[in-house]
Formats: C-alpha cells, sequence, structure tokens
C-alpha cells in the first residue's frame, strides 16, 4: 500500500544529498516513520540510525519495518532500546531510543559506518532527542561533512527549526482518513479529588455509548497508570466481544504488543493508554479515539533536586497526534473531553527545560563539552545545570582539579553503563552486593508496582517477571559481574538493599523524627504514611520520593538502612562539629560535639568546662537576644530616657546620629554577627539569668563619640530649670513628644513654652495642679496665660486657698511654697 508520504521522498533523498540536513514535515498517519528508512536504506550505503522517543514506538516500527520486508527484526531492520537489542551485521536500518545514540557517538565520534541519523517525532522534544541532534550536528561539521541528518515531525513549527538548522523543508500529504472531531465536555463539579473521579466516570460512560454506538475499537488517552486502572475496574461487564486492555511504558513488551496487536477476528478492543500511544504507533482496527485531554509529565525543580509528576492539559500538538490515531486505516472519530474552543498551549516545552540535567550532563562532559558550547536548540537553566553538577560532584563523577568540568575516571566509568548516573555509581561500587544493586536499579528504573514503600518484598518480582530478570541481569554483566543473576543471593542479601540506595542517593538518607516522618541528609522533611511497615524504621535510604509541597516529600520507595553501614559507605561524608544552641526550656546556651552526615545528627555528647566552645557561645545568645527581642535586655528607666533623647536628635540631624531605637538595634546585631555593639558585652553570658549582669548603659553609650554625647546633654538635657528654680525632669519618652509636668505656680513669670534642641523642639507642658494632677496640657505657654489661666483660677483658688493664684501670672513670684510659706519668706 501507497503512503502519503511517498510522493514527498524523492524531493527528500535529492536534498539530503546535496544539503546533507532535511526537515520533513508530515502529519500523523503519512508513513514517514515506516517508510522513509526503507526508502533510504534502498539509495544509502551504510546504517541508517532512526530516534524514537519511546521503547514501545522503537520496537513496534522495527517490527513493521521487517514485516514489509518479510523478515524478522535483528536481520535488515534491527532495535536497539535500554538493555534490550535485535541487531546483527547486517542490519542496516536501526531504531533507537534512550541515550543509546548519545552514547554511541560519545564513544564513536565519527559515527562509523552510519550514512544518515534520523529524528522521528522531533516535537516531542525529547531530552535524548535534543542532545542526540545537538551532537551530530557538532560531528557533521567537525568529523563527518557527509554525514546526512533528518528531522521529521507532525507538529513542529517548520520556520523557527529549518532557520536553527539551516536546512531545507520537505512537505508530505495529510493523513489517509479523515477524523470526525466531537467535543464532549465533563459535567461541572467541584474540589480536586471529585473533578478527577467525574472525569474518569465521563470517559467510562463515553466508552460505553461509543461502543453501543460505533463499530471498530478505541483507544482512550488517560494521563497515567492510576487513571488507567481507576477506569478499568469502571468499565466492567463489556459486551463479549470486547476486550480490554492498558497500554503504559512500564508494562512488559509482551503485554505492551497485545495491546496494539489487532483484536482477534469478530472482536473489538478498548486500549487504556497513557500518552505513550500518542505517536509513531499503530493500534490496529482503532477507528476511535476518547481524549481525557490530560497529561502526565515529570518536572524537576533544581531548588529540590527531584522531580515531581505534575498532570496538566494536553497542548494542542499532542491534542492533534492523539486524534491522528483515529484517522490510521479508515475514517476515524474523536471524542475530546473537554469543551471546544478551550485555549491549549500550541506546543509543548522541550524536555530539557524540565529534567534532571544529571545524565545529560554526563553525556556532554563524555562528549567534551559544556551546554553553552554545543549547537542546542534550547539552552538549559543555569540553576538545572548547577544542580546537575553538583549531583555529579556527589557521585565522585568529576575531576576535582581545574576550573572546568571534567569526568573523573570513576565518572567515565559511570557513562559506560545505560543507567542513570546514580544508579551506574551504586552498581560499580556495590561490591559483593553487585547482583542485589543490579536488581535494585531494574526495579528503580522500571518503577515496578506494588504495595508499601518498602523495595525489599519488590525483589521476589525478579522470579515471576522475565522482563525485570532480563533488566537486571544485563546491569550485572555490564557492572562487571559473571554468570547467570544468582537469584536465592539477592534475597538473602535483601537487607542491604538500603546500604546499596544509599550510595545512589546519598543525600536521601533519612532519619526518623516521629511516626512516619524523617529528616533527609539534605536537610529536607520526608514522609511515608504512618500505617506503612518503613513508618518506625530509625533511618531510611530512599530511592524515590517527590519534591512535596512546603518543603516535605512524599517517600514512594525506600529500605531500612543500618547506621553502622551509613558511617561504613559513607566515610567521606561524616564530619565532627562543635554545635551550640539555645535551649527553649532552660534558657541557656547549649553545646554538644556532634557526628554529622550531611544534616543527620549520628551522635551527640555533651561539652562543659574546657572544652565549651565560648566563641559560638557568644553567637549563639546574640541569636536568643534576637529572637527575645530588646525586651530581655536589662534597661531602666534612665535608659529608655537616653535612647528617646537620641533618637530625638536623629529627627533633628538626620544622618549624623545613630539608630538606637529597638528595630536599630535588632538590625545591627543581625548584619553584624559577632561584631555588634552589643557583642563585647556579653563575654561569659550563657543564660538568660545573667543578662541581669549585661552592663546594657555602657554598651549603649559607646554608640555615640564624645562629641555627640557632649552635645546630647547640651541639647536634649535630662532635667530643665524652670522660672522657680528647680530643675524639672524632661519625660523624653511620649511618641508626641519631650513633656515637662511641672506645678502651674512653678511657670509664674515664663512668657514662652520651654523647648530644647536649641529652640527646634518646643516642650509639651503638663501644669499640675498643688496635688500633681493635670490642669492643662499646652505648647503655647503665653496663649494659655491669656486665655484659659482665668478659668484654671477661679476653678483652683477655692479648691487650693493656701496656694497662690495670681491675677497676672505673668508678674507674680514663681514658687513651690505655700502663701504661708511666702510670707514667712
Amino acid at each position: 500500500m501507497n503512503m502519503p508520504v511517498e510522493s514527498a521522498l524523492p524531493t527528500l533523498l535529492e536534498e539530503l544529498n546535496q544539503k546533507k540536513r532535511a526537515l520533513l514535515i508530515a502529519p500523523p498517519g503519512s508513513g514517514k516513520t515506516t517508510r522513509v528508512p526503507l526508502f533510504l536504506m534502498e539509495h544509502m550505503e551504510g546504517t541508517i540510525l532512526m530516534l524514537e522517543p519511546r521503547r514501545l514506538a522503537a520496537r513496534s516500527s522495527a517490527r513493521y519495518m521487517a514485516a514489509r520486508l518479510g523478515e524478522s527484526t535483528g536481520g535488515r531492520i534491527g532495535y536497539r532500546v535500554r538493555l534490550e537489542s535485535r541487531v546483527s551485521r547486517d542490519t542496516r536500518v536501526e531504531v533507537i531510543t534512550e541515550g543509546i545514540l548519545t552514547r554511541r557517538l560519545t564513544a564513536d565520534p565519527e559515527l562509523s559506518g552510519v550514512s544518515c541519523v534520523i529524528f522521528d517525532e522531533f516535537h516531542e522534544r525529547s531530552l535524548q532527542a535534543d542532545t542526540g541532534l545537538a551532537l551530530c550536528l557538532e560531528a557533521q561539521e567537525a568529523l563527518r561533512p557527509d554525514l546526512k541528518i533528518l528531522v521529521m515531525s507532525a507538529t513542529l513549527d517548520s520556520g523557527e527549526l529549518s532557520a536553527k538548522l539551516a536546512c531545507p523543508v520537505v512537505r508530505a500529504e495529510g493523513r489517509l482518513w479523515p477524523v470526525d472531531i466531537r467535543y464532549l465536555p465533563c459535567p461541572a463539579s467541584s474540589g480536586p479529588v471529585a473533578v478527577r473521579e467525574a472525569l474518569l466516570a465521563h470517559t467510562a460512560s463515553t466508552v460505553r455509548r461509543a461502543l453501543a454506538e460505533e463499530c471498530g475499537s478505541i483507544l482512550v488517552f488517560l494521563p497515567g497508570q492510576g487513571e488507567i486502572r481507576r477506569v478499568a475496574e469502571m468499565l466492567t461487564a463489556l459486551p463479549p466481544d470486547v476486550s480490554l486492555l492498558p497500554l503504559y511504558g512500564d508494562l512488559s513488551a509482551a503485554k505492551q504488543d497485545r495491546a496494539i496487536a489487532p483484536a482477534a477476528p469478530g472482536r473489538r478492543k478498548v486500549v487504556l493508554a497513557t500518552s505513550i500511544a500518542e505517536t509513531s504507533l499503530t493500534i490496529e482496527g482503532v477507528r476511535m479515539v476518547v481524549d481525557s485531554g490530560l497529561a502526565r509529565t515529570a518536572r524537576f525543580s533544581p531548588a529540590t533536586g527531584m522531580s515531581a509528576l505534575v498532570t496538566s492539559r494536553v497542548t494542542q500538538d499532542a491534542a492533534d497526534q492523539r486524534a491522528g490515531r483515529a484517522g490510521r486505516v479508515e475514517p476515524g472519530i474523536c471524542l475530546r473531553l473537554w469543551h471546544e474552543g478551550e485555549s491549549l498551549l500550541p506546543m509543548r516545552r522541550p524536555e530539557i527545560l524540565d529534567a534532571d540535567l544529571a545524565p545529560f550532563l554526563l553525556d556532554l562532559l563524555a562528549w567534551g563539552a559544556m551546554p553553552q558550547e554545543l549547537p542546542l536548540l534550547t539552552m538549559p537553566s543555569d540553576a538545572s545545570v548547577s544542580q546537575a553538577l553538583q549531583t555529579l560532584k556527589l557521585l565522585g563523577a568529576l575531576d576535582e582539579h581545574g576550573e572546568r568540568p571534567r569526568l573523573s575516571a570513576h565518572g567515565r566509568e559511570l557513562v559506560r553503563l545505560p543507567l542513570h548516573p546514580r544508579l551506574a555509581h551504586m552498581a560499580l561500587l556495590a561490591g559483593e552486593s553487585l547482583s542485589l544493586a543490579a536488581a535494585l536499579a531494574a526495579l528503580v528504573e522500571e518503577r515496578s508496582p506494588g504495595m508499601g514503600c518498602d523495595i525489599r518484598p519488590r525483589l521476589a518480582e525478579l522470579r515471576r517477571s522475565t522482563r525485570l530478570r532480563r533488566a537486571a541481569e544485563q546491569i550485572f554483566s555490564l557492572a562487571g559481574g559473571r554468570g547467570p543473576l544468582p537469584l536465592d543471593e539477592i534475597l538473602a542479601d535483601e537487607e542491604s538493599s538500603g546500604a546499596m540506595l544509599s550510595l545512589a542517593w546519598p543525600e536521601r538518607m533519612a532519619m526518623r523524627r516521629e511516626r512516619g516522618k524523617f529528616r533527609l541528609a539534605s536537610g529536607r522533611g520526608a514522609e511515608l504514611p504512618p500505617e506503612d511497615a518503613l513508618a518506625d524504621a530509625p533511618f531510611l535510604a530512599v530511592a524515590s520520593m517527590d519534591g512535596g509541597a512546603q518543603g516535605t516529600g512524599r517517600i514512594y520507595l525506600a529500605a531500612p538502612l543500618e547506621s553502622e553501614a551509613m558511617e561504613r559507605l559513607h566515610r567521606n561524608l561524616l564530619k565532627e562539629e562543635d554545635a551550640v544552641w539555645w535551649d527553649e526550656k532552660t534558657e541557656a546556651a547549649l553545646a554538644a560535639r556532634r557526628t554529622l552526615l550531611g544534616s543527620l545528627v549520628l551522635r551527640e555528647a555533651p561539652l562543659r568546662g574546657k572544652d565549651f566552645p565560648s566563641d559560638k557561645v557568644q553567637d549563639c545568645v546574640e541569636k536568643a537576644i534576637l529572637r527575645l527581642g530588646m525586651a530581655c535586655l536589662p534597661w531602666t528607666e534612665e535608659l529608655r530616657q537616653w535612647q528617646a533623647r537620641v533618637m530625638l536628635m536623629r529627627r533633628m540631624e538626620a544622618g549624623a546620629w545613630p539608630d538606637v531605637s529597638d528595630p536599630g538595634l535588632l538590625a545591627d546585631m543581625e548584619l553584624h554577627p559577632g561584631e555588634s555593639w552589643l557583642s563585647p558585652w556579653l563575654s561569659g553570658v550563657t543564660r538568660r539569668a545573667q543578662f541581669s549582669s549585661i552592663a546594657l548603659d555602657k554598651a549603649l553609650r559607646s554608640l555615640l563619640p564624645h562629641s555627640l554625647a557632649r552635645k546630647l546633654e547640651h541639647e536634649v538635657p535630662t532635667h530643665i530649670e524652670v522660672p522657680s528654680g528647680s530643675l524639672i525632669r524632661i519625660d523624653y519618652l511620649p511618641e508626641a513628644g519631650p513633656v515637662l509636668a511641672v506645678k502651674l505656680q512653678e511657670m509664674f513669670g515664663q512668657k514662652e513654652s520651654p523647648s530644647v534642641c536649641e529652640g527646634r523642639c518646643p516642650l509639651t507642658v503638663h501644669l499640675l495642679s498643688p496635688a500633681g494632677r493635670p490642669l492643662q496640657v499646652t505648647r503655647d505657654l503665653a496663649g494659655f496665660w491669656r486665655g484659659a489661666y482665668a478659668a484654671v483660677r477661679a476653678e483652683m483658688r477655692g479648691r487650693y486657698p493656701k496656694h497662690p493664684w495670681p491675677e497676672d501670672p505673668l508678674s507674680a513670684q514663681p514658687t513651690r511654697k505655700t502663701k504661708k510659706a511666702l510670707e514667712r519668706g
């Protein structure tokens, strides 16, 4: 059968022969994945490599091409995926995935014997595709000008990409059959759990309706395995001619093949799939697609060093790809479970922006370059690259000498293993537990399903699962193991699982704080359900967890860890330090010598006497004062008045006077720990009971140089002489300004209000009765004498007849005495 892409093949070959690079835009269903490699094989010498973003697509496309030639895979058509290959010396077209191209390039930068590299479904912008393309472009420029590079996609911005690649664009015809797109939005519901459950119920209902009203098989797109299992539970009692099949990446190859194989004659099938079924894959018999409109992707956080699965609305290009699955073999129907006209992002984000870049950076350093030195279409963030460098350094993969990052001998060994650097590191350092490390690596890589967080019971799956056992065997062999994988030995050694996992994730060694709650060596918090079997383990090695909310992650996979094993395997991470902290209960600085592994305190011994670290104690006391506030210090009324006087001068002469307010003093302590205004006066102070002995008066007055201290006493005196001759204290604490509280009779003859700061700040005068009670508050003494005094005199002369109340206060003698005392002289 001729495919729509056929008409573009001669032009494509011509462009590749002339320009060595080309971009093929061919919509879903055009046959580009299976027809283009076969056509190029007929017209080129050497091997053709085609990179697929998914293992399932790599295997199925290779099998389809081999079948068209009447062969099995491993002949002229072969494939290599992680830990699995079907190739031979006769292989001409090799479909590869998951970093295999990158490793091949780092081992052989010239790609000897390869004539063309094809990047299929490039619109997915997988990290491996971006990396492989950048390295191929560099190899083509520097080593292999004859190497041909072909980028193929269905939904890509061809103009932008062709400009970056400096290559021509070749376009092919559209899909073979039309697809009728219908919108069936989910009924509204509230709350995240209710919304999810309503959507899954609506999905199941839509499938039942489609089975009843239409013929053919159905492909249902759901975000993940959990949703697939839930919808499968809802789709019970289907018609007897309908098979219900799951399809996701962690299924065995046999179960994946069963999902994509044609239904038996007279039968139909419903395939519940993740986005794995979007591209490069024809599921026989499917003429209907039910699209939930959701996708789940991993987002790596450089801040936490962990990935979290994020469920989000599908992008427009992915929605188009999904719809295209319905029109591969006949006219189809796509039922979209969202509102027509709902805005979708046009393209998916390049994976390089959201992925853990440790494997990527390891490959680039093996190539001899950093990201900014390669022709990457999208540059990763500096934070992600920095986090990846930290991870590689933690694993001993970097040479510590020299300014430029380079791989150590151990780092070059990590490149050799087709595993994440962490798992490769674990395998290489496992020693006598290599077989166990290989089994754990296979389990972690495959994300094997199971109950509970403990990885140890899952080791038994090696006996039941050929896929897992084969993966573990290959890791065992590649890491230097000899002979068959010893299953009995693995199960006998399962108690070492925690020790092995700690090699891969040393920063995720965890210590229990309370039931189900742990502290990681990195300092972050982590938790698992309190009913989990590991909830009371003193120590854990955590293999899988998310970034969590508010600094606490959720543990998904772990194993118990012995403290002795931690110290033996991670001796280089151990350190001793003298720690000092403020104990809230005793209100004192306590000290201990601690043995630390990252943020975990393994041992602690109290320090006393000559071992007491006085320098750290002073810092601890300062921090305690910062938490307690300035009120904990031995303030007196005199010191508070001094503080207010200085702040008054600071307001009058901005910039010349220090900020001695409580916030200002605390800010100085925080900004200059150990060297603040208070530091010299804390020697010997270890507990709050001793705060009363702090020479706060000297500490504060040392803030003023002698010239300012003299000016303070002159311009802002503590007392002022009133007309009676008395020295009256000025109260500088009121917010409204300084106050002079004085008996009215002592102010006779004072025409103007008294002031400080050389007249710039009038005092608020509280005129008191002979009994000391306020009669009038004023900042305008002259106005008081002229006005309100007459009324005060009329009221007070009868109440206090022994005291003078003259009609003319400005000409009267100021006095503290009664009238009789005045007459006696």
